[in-house]
């Protein structure tokens, strides 16, 4: 596969000093140096997200199913 790469100048300069120590083509350094980096790149292990639970103690109002039920409640509750 043909394809163009623009690297960063410090990776240009190493591939560069590699590719003269070997005597080998920028195309060989380049293809090398992804093989080894593809393959020992492994995902990052996450772990496991939780979260802690707490008592908010007992609830204020029996059942907070109906809406208009808990605002009645409360608007109730400040007038008095």
């Amino acid at each position: 596969m043909r394809t163009t790469l623009t690297l960063d100048p410090d990776v240009a300069k190493m591939i560069e000093t590699i590719r003269r120590e070997r005597g080998a083509t920028l195309r060989d350094v380049v293809n090398d140096a992804l093989r080894r980096g593809l393959t020992q790149t492994k995902p990052a292990r996450r772990n496991a997200f939780a979260t802690r639970t707490v008592s908010l103690g007992r609830p204020s109002l029996p059942n907070v199913d109906d809406v208009a039920d808990v605002l009645d409640e409360v608007e109730d509750g400040a007038q008095r």
